[in-house]
């Protein structure tokens, strides 16, 4: 069952009103941090990677930094963020792309993101919101995917469908919070093993919470 226009506003005004604080749980000071942070965070936590990059970015920050480290070296610092070989070398070319073909400015475009190596469309829809402001569509991440899945939303199970499903239900003026509030309610009350349904504020829009 998908929710009326009327219910997907109460939806996210029970959402804001459960996790008024939610924002972007990743530390970043410039665009490209953000976009190194991103590419980190996957099959990783946010805490790990917010744990890891302080370090790196008190020395390494710009993509013309990045595009000059040694391989090996970057391999080294983001150990502990796992998949280090493919992530380094995935960070290293992006940042070689951006000085080349960029200017060493981190576009802003979702075409332009996505060109990047190691930037999917989830990646690029976090970078354009958190960066630039833009909400230009939904970070389909193991969180959004899970809730949307169980509420009912989307019976799809590819990030890419289950967006196009979720940008058709939410006015465009929602898509700013549904980014952030999906991270906060899969962390903190909808847990893939144990979901906490009786303390869910919105288990009464449920598909899941109802059987």
């Amino acid at each position: 069952m998908k929710l009326n226009k009327n219910e997907i506003i109460d939806f996210v005004n029970i959402l804001k009103q459960t996790y008024p604080d939610a924002t972007c749980s990743l530390d970043f000071s410039t665009p490209f941090e953000l976009v190194v942070a991103v590419m980190l965070s996957a099959q990783c936590t946010d805490e790990r990677v917010n744990k890891t990059t302080p370090s790196i970015f008190a020395k390494y920050s710009t993509p013309y930094d990045f595009a000059n480290i040694e391989l090996s070296e970057l391999e080294q610092l983001i150990h502990p963020c796992g998949f280090y070989k493919n992530k380094a070398k995935n960070i290293k070319a992006c940042a070689q792309k951006i000085v080349k073909d960029f200017n060493g400015v981190v576009p802003q475009t979702m075409e332009e993101l996505t060109s990047l190596p190691g930037v999917g469309r989830k990646s690029a829809n976090v970078i354009l919101l958190e960066v630039f402001g833009i909400a230009e569509g939904i970070a389909v991440d193991t969180h959004a995917k899970r809730i949307s899945n169980r509420i009912g939303l989307s019976s799809e199970t590819t990030p890419e469908k289950i967006e196009q499903d979720l940008i058709k239900l939410f006015p465009k003026e929602f898509l700013k919070d549904i980014n952030h509030l999906f991270v906060w309610h899969g962390r903190k009350t909808c847990d893939a093993r144990n979901p906490k349904c009786n303390e869910c504020s919105v288990r009464n829009y449920c598909n899941s919470a109802k059987i």
